[in-house]
């Protein structure tokens, strides 16, 4: 049994200073004043921000396949320190998540490493080729149960396959979430935003009209089929205009945007630089404050990190040649403060609206992102929102070190984070006894 904890002077949400005890994996009273029950752990926060877990819908956690790269234990981690209880794991494994037997292998694997929920993703098509459909019943019926379809890093490009997979997903009240990058206009060597810093560098343009026209076409196909479509990665001002419209029009739409994608911007490619390559790319300056207006407004729903993490012999090359990716699970919550939450753009609420429970209706997660109440699940991340970090690449949980915010100063620090009430980071370190993740990493 999960030991107590009292959590005294804590602002759920950014509010007043009230009094938090954790007990049996929920929370057992929110007051003033709370006396720490016989054996209960006294947490003295006095000023921390309490929030409801995050939850992350597009991670990419490698095994099995690439455990060079990251495990599901080395990436529990770094959701973990990073504020995360839950985190959605991508399917382009080796081999690919696209069966009842593969997911099913994830999901125990995170059991196993036991910091963070980890629920398996299924692929849309076998070996996410694009051309035949995946076990999709079999994976959401399996002990898995999964809600969430995406053959993320390839769009599901056929329309009429992309039908079918709509269809096929909405008896299981599943989402299928796209990957939208039109091959057509945007083929696999295409690199950076398409402009004059394209031409310039000399590299392969990958226009914005590539993701909008596919998000067009797929919204209309989730109105035809009346199933629950996500956008991956938003990374366009024109996309976020055909958001707002499909769901004017009551289409059922989300969106997700990365932390990457609301802070950095193209110029930084004059550098070369391949830790700034990714799918889709940095856009203009203009782009990021159309995605900023979009996450404010609530047109784009959530934020996800699409952690990317990759090993330095495939991420150190000319750019053209370099895997894409990022590292995001650690700084997602200090990126999203420093352009949303001191800007004013969103408070606190709104900030777990969007990193926890918005993500969490999506993926149709009923035990994370919840409200800080009495009766509720002690999924919560506890937040010292005057303290500022330095990004260490060495220092990060990850096996690999491709950050894009090495050397920056990011605000707010991770406190703790408790799953169902146990403590899986205190004092912005892996809280002592996480067995599962040691042995995982061989500590």
């Amino acid at each position: 049994m999960t030991r107590p904890v009292l959590l005294r002077g804590v602002r759920p949400l950014g509010g007043p200073s009230t009094d938090v005890l954790l007990a049996d994996g929920i929370i057992a009273e929110v007051g003033q004043k709370l006396s720490p029950p016989d054996g209960a752990e006294l947490i003295e926060a006095d000023g921390a921000v309490l929030l409801p877990g995050l939850v992350d819908l597009h991670t990419h956690l490698r095994e099995p396949g690439r455990e060079d790269t990251e495990t599901i234990a080395t990436g529990s981690a770094a959701a973990a320190l990073g504020g995360f209880t839950a985190v959605h794991a991508m399917a382009n494994t080796t081999p690919v998540a696209d069966t009842a037997e593969m997911v099913e292998q994830v999901a125990k694997l995170g059991e196993q490493a036991g910091l963070v929920d980890v629920r398996p993703v299924g692929a849309v098509s076998r070996g996410l080729a694009g051309e035949q459909l995946a076990e999709i019943a079999n994976m959401a019926r399996s002990a898995a149960r999964v809600t969430v379809f995406s053959d993320d890093g390839h769009c599901v490009s056929d329309a009429r396959l992309m039908r079918r997979a709509l269809e096929y997903l909405k008896p299981y009240d599943a989402v299928l979430a796209q990957h939208a990058q039109d091959p057509r206009l945007a083929d696999a060597s295409c690199c950076a935003h398409e402009g004059e810093l394209s031409g310039r560098l000399g590299l392969p343009g990958w226009p914005s009209v590539a993701e909008e026209s596919i998000v067009a076409r797929d919204v209309m196909l989730a109105r035809h089929t009346g199933s629950r479509l996500h956008v991956c990665h938003v990374s366009s001002g024109g996309t976020v205009e055909v958001l707002r419209w499909a769901k004017a029009q009551g289409i059922a739409v989300t969106a997700e945007v990365t932390p990457h994608h609301l802070l950095l911007t193209c110029d930084l490619l004059s550098s070369y630089d391949p830790v700034f390559k990714v799918n889709p790319p940095l856009r203009p300056a203009e782009d990021v404050e159309a995605l900023r207006a979009g996450l404010a407004d609530g047109t784009i729903d959530a934020v996800a990190t699409d952690h990317a993490p990759h090993a330095a012999h495939d991420k150190d090359h000319a750019f053209g040649d370099a895997a894409f990716g990022m590292l995001g699970l650690q700084t997602a919550l200090g990126v999203l403060i420093q352009t949303m939450v001191e800007p004013g753009r969103l408070d606190w609420a709104g900030l777990a609206d969007r990193m926890s429970v918005r993500p969490a209706v999506i993926g149709r997660l009923t035990g994370h992102g919840r409200p800080v109440a009495a009766g509720e699940p002690a999924n919560l991340t506890l937040i010292d929102p005057a303290a500022s970090w330095l990004v260490e690449p060495s220092e990060l949980a990850s096996l690999a070190r491709n950050t894009p915010f090495a050397g920056r100063q990011l605000p707010g620090r991770v406190l703790a984070t408790f799953l169902r009430g146990r403590a899986t980071v205190r004092d912005g370190r892996l809280a002592a006894g996480q067995q599962g993740y040691a042995q995982q990493v061989g500590a």
